[in-house]
């Protein structure tokens, strides 16, 4: 017996909504799992890790910690992985990985997690909720984690707009970019900040695109403190609402930015901003319709 499993990359940090607004992708890290005597890993194509052992590869580590929490044994299985997700870029890579790995274990180990257990597991390895829910739902989350690690989150779906990445040619690890955040806030600087996230919220539910786009652009937890990190940061803001765009934020905690643009623009948007930035690469993908799903091959 063998399973696909898909599980969908995703933006985080969306503008205000940082460390609980996330949203699924449709970009995919894909693996094919078929139970066997010993773990073994063929990674194919692009974006998978290199020079990496089993024991020291994030998906066998997740599933076999998960196996060990509900007291299990981790059988062997032959992993096939590719992925479209760039390593490091805020897109997910690596909270898609930890899905896979817990679903690899429900599997393996026939734990019978529920979708509840799934976004609990993952967002406490995470440490966070916005990546880890997305992947497992797919479609926009907003969310929040107990000190219990519970997750509570709202879902919403059927997006109807395109997202445009702008991905550059550098890593940027999440350590680095969390290391040049305040550790405090004043009153009145965090009231505007949540006020801005309170509204990037509401406009989401309402799917008020054009609110969206403006508090997009509106978060004062992150990303003005991340702006020096990020290449051409400004002028891929200033260029995407010229072009059409609701509104561009930090993807994560970057490098990557995601415009948020109405389809009808899709096309001529991605031209126009490849012409402008031929040094980033340019994405065009929509929210992810399903989180992760297992299929019997």
């Amino acid at each position: 017996m063998s399973w696909q499993i898909k599980v969908p990359g995703s933006t985080a940090n969306l503008g205000p909504g940082f460390d609980s607004i996330g949203l699924g992708l449709s970009l995919y890290l894909t693996l094919q799992a078929t139970p066997q005597k010993e773990w073994e890993f063929v990674h194919q194509g692009e974006h998978v890790p290199a020079d990496t052992t089993v024991e020291n590869h994030l998906i066998y580590q997740i599933a076999k910690q998960v196996a060990r929490h509900y007291d299990k044994e981790l059988p062997g299985c032959h992993v096939v992985m590719t992925s479209e997700l760039p390593l490091a870029r805020g897109v997910g890579s690596s909270a898609a990985a930890i899905v896979a790995g817990i679903e690899l274990a429900n599997l393996l180990c026939n734990l019978k997690l529920t979708i509840q257990d799934k976004l609990n597991i993952s967002s406490q390895i995470e440490g966070h909720p916005d990546n880890a829910t997305a992947s497992v739902l797919g479609g926009l989350t907003i969310s929040s984690m107990t000190e219990d690690n519970i997750v509570d989150t709202i879902h919403v779906q059927n997006m109807d707009v395109a997202f445009v990445l702008f991905i550059p040619n550098v890593e940027l690890k999440t350590a680095k970019a969390r290391s040049v955040l305040p550790t405090q806030l004043e009153r009145s600087y965090a009231v505007k900040a949540s006020a801005a996230a309170n509204m990037l919220a509401a406009s989401l539910i309402a799917r008020d695109y054009e609110r969206i786009g403006r508090y997009m652009e509106s978060d004062l937890f992150h990303e003005p403190f991340r702006a020096q990190l990020i290449p051409s940061y400004m002028e891929i803001r200033q260029a995407a609402k010229q072009a059409g765009a609701y509104g561009t934020a930090l993807s994560g905690a970057g490098p990557t930015l995601i415009s948020i643009i109405p389809p009808t623009l899709a096309d001529e948007f991605v031209v126009s901003m490849q012409k402008q930035f031929p040094e980033h690469r340019i994405v065009l993908t929509t929210a992810a319709k399903k989180g992760s799903t297992i299929t019997p091959l």
